[in-house]
C-alpha cells in the first residue's frame, strides 16, 4: 500500500488528463475533489488489485455527460430545482451501501481522466478505503460499453445514479451494458448533462482478471516525467510520447474548431496548420467527447483504440475537450492501445467502426502488453 501524497496526486491527475486523449473531465474539478477530501482530513491510499483481501467489495463510481454547457435557455429549466449540499457521488455511494448492505474496501476508476479518476479517490478517501491500482479502460472512453467490463460480460447492476439536485435512480434489472450505456445517458441528458453513477460492485475475486492493472501508477509516471519536463525547459512533448511508448504526430497551431452536444455527448473538429517539420500540412481531430480519429491531409492517420493525446505548447497542460482557442500551439501524442483493446471484442466496440470510418484497424504502435 502507498500512501499518495499532494505531489502524487497531482502527477496522477496530469497524467490522467494526458492519457484521457481529451476526456474524462476537467483537471481543475478533480482537484476541487482532491483538497476537499484532504480539508477533511483523509487519505488517499493506493493499493494493487492483488494486494487486495478476494472477498472484499470494491465499487467503480463516476461522472457520465456531454463536455459541453449548455446554452442559456437550457439553463432556464434547471433553475427551479434545489441544489444538493453534497456532491452527487456521495449521495449515490450511500444509496449503494443502503441497496447492498456492503461495507467497501475501495474503488476502481472508470476511466483515466482529470476529474473522473478524481472522483473515484475522492470516494475512496471519504469512506476511508482503498484506491485499487487498474481501471477497466487505460484511458478515457465515451461510454460504458468500451470497457474490460463489457469485453469479460461483468454485469454493471445494480447502478446506483445521482444528480446535482439531489435525485436518485436505482437501475436493476439491467441486462447489458449496451442497456446502461443507453438509460444512464438519458438520465445525464435531464440532469444538465451529467450524472454520478456508480456500478460494478463486486468482490475482488470477480473483477481482478477484467481490469487493466498498473494504470494508476502508469499515469503517475507520465505525470512526474511532464512535470519534470515543464520544470527543466524540456520538450514536454517528446517527454510524453517517450514515457508513453509513443511518438509526436503532429505540431502545429489551431485555426478551426467546432463542438456541440448531440445525443449527450460533446462531438467536434479540430482544425491544425502544421508548423516547424510539419508545415504545410494539416491535421484534423474528430472528436465525441474523446479524440477518435486524427486525419493528416485529408487521410486517416490514427484511429481508437489507439491514444490520440493534445498538449497546449503555450501553457503547457494537456487540453481537454473543447478548450480550444485559435492559434493555440499544441502537439498531437499517439501512445499505444492497451491490448484489451485490440481483441476482437474490444475492437468492436471502440475500433475504426464507432468512429464511423470502413476501414481495418491499424495500430499506430505496437499495443501495450
Amino acid at each position: 500500500m502507498t500512501n499518495l501524497s499532494r505531489l502524487d496526486l497531482t502527477d496522477i491527475l496530469y497524467g490522467c488528463a494526458i492519457l484521457g486523449t481529451g476526456g474524462g473531465g476537467e483537471l481543475e474539478e478533480g482537484f476541487d475533489y482532491i483538497d476537499r477530501a484532504f480539508a477533511a482530513g483523509k487519505e488517499f491510499k493506493l493499493v494493487s488489485i492483488d494486494d487486495a483481501p478476494q472477498d472484499a467489495m470494491v465499487c467503480t463510481p463516476y461522472m457520465l455527460g456531454a463536455l459541453t454547457p449548455l446554452a442559456a435557455e437550457q439553463e432556464l429549466q434547471y433553475n427551479h430545482l434545489p441544489k444538493n449540499t453534497e456532491p452527487a457521488i456521495m449521495t449515490a455511494f450511500k444509496r449503494l451501501q443502503k441497496y447492498t448492505g456492503d461495507e467497501y474496501f475501495g474503488t476502481i476508476c472508470c476511466e483515466l481522466g482529470g476529474s473522473n479518476t478524481a472522483i473515484s479517490f475522492y470516494l475512496a478517501a471519504m469512506f476511508d478505503g482503498y484506491i485499487i491500482d487498474a481501471d477497466p479502460a487505460g484511458r478515457a472512453v465515451p461510454e460504458i460499453t468500451h470497457s474490460t467490463y463489457y469485453f469479460n460480460d461483468l454485469d454493471a447492476a445494480p447502478i446506483i445514479t445521482a444528480n446535482e439536485f439531489g435525485e436518485c435512480f436505482v437501475l436493476e434489472n439491467i441486462i447489458d451494458d449496451q442497456r446502461a450505456e443507453h438509460v444512464v445517458r438519458a438520465l445525464s441528458m435531464v440532469s444538465r448533462n451529467d450524472i454520478a453513477a456508480i456500478d460494478h460492485a463486486m468482490s475482488v475475486s470477480k473483477i481482478k482478471d477484467a481490469v487493466i492493472k498498473g494504470t494508476i501508477s502508469k499515469a503517475l509516471a507520465i505525470g512526474k516525467a511532464f512535470r519534470i519536463a515543464k520544470q527543466e525547459s524540456l520538450d514536454i512533448a517528446a517527454q510524453v510520447a517517450s514515457h508513453g511508448g509513443g511518438y509526436i504526430a503532429f505540431k502545429g497551431v489551431v485555426k478551426d474548431f467546432k463542438f456541440f452536444t448531440e445525443d449527450g455527448f460533446t462531438l467536434g473538429q479540430v482544425v491544425i496548420s502544421g508548423i516547424d517539420q510539419h508545415a504545410g500540412n494539416t491535421y484534423e481531430l474528430q472528436v465525441k467527447n474523446e479524440n477518435l480519429v486524427g486525419y493528416c491531409n485529408g487521410e486517416v492517420d490514427v484511429t481508437i483504440p489507439d491514444l490520440i493525446c493534445c498538449l497546449d505548447l503555450d501553457n503547457k497542460e494537456p487540453v481537454t475537450n473543447p478548450n480550444f482557442h485559435h492559434n493555440m500551439q499544441v502537439a498531437i501524442i499517439i501512445l499505444p492501445a492497451p491490448k484489451e483493446f485490440t481483441t476482437p471484442r474490444g475492437l468492436e466496440a471502440f475500433g475504426p467502426s464507432y468512429a464511423g470510418l470502413d476501414i481495418q484497424y491499424a495500430p499506430a504502435i505496437k499495443p501495450l502488453r
